[in-house]
């Protein structure tokens, strides 16, 4: 009579702890998701509700994957407010949000090349604003 071979004696327990680990790395994504969407939801009600300060700020992909995929900002000049998708922000995605803002600028109120800073407001889920509509300068608005 021979001996069980040792695939036998361990399969059981390698399956097993290879599904636990399956479920637990699923686990840990959930957990992080949910905290990536808390900061940027705690950042957003800090700056709605008092203005600031903008540090410390969520990164771009923990906003991105914490759900919250566009910023709304505010002209300082003309009080347009804008929607943009943090998606097609081109900055790499370990970039502070509060690092935008100085390279944010109103396209409605541009003369020339001074255009006047934005600053920003809250993140959302989804677009809150209507796009900018597009007028020619000949036409009335």
């Amino acid at each position: 009579m021979g001996t069980k071979s040792r695939e036998v004696i361990w399969s059981g327990r390698i399956m097993g702890a290879e599904i636990s680990a399956k479920h637990a790395r699923e686990e840990a994504r959930k957990a992080v998701r949910e905290a990536d969407r808390a900061e940027a939801e705690a950042w957003s009600v800090r700056m709605e509700g008092y203005g600031g300060p903008a540090q410390p700020s969520p990164t771009i992909a923990q906003c991105l994957n914490g759900g919250m995929g566009w910023l709304e900002v505010e002209c300082v000049r003309c009080k347009t407010r804008a929607s943009l998708p943090l998606d097609a922000i081109r900055r790499p995605r370990d970039t502070p949000i509060w690092k935008l803002e100085a390279s944010l600028k109103c396209r409605s109120c541009r003369k020339g090349r001074s255009a006047p800073p934005v600053h920003m407001i809250k993140l959302t889920e989804t677009r809150s604003i209507t796009p900018y509509k597009w007028v020619h300068p000949t036409e009335e608005r």
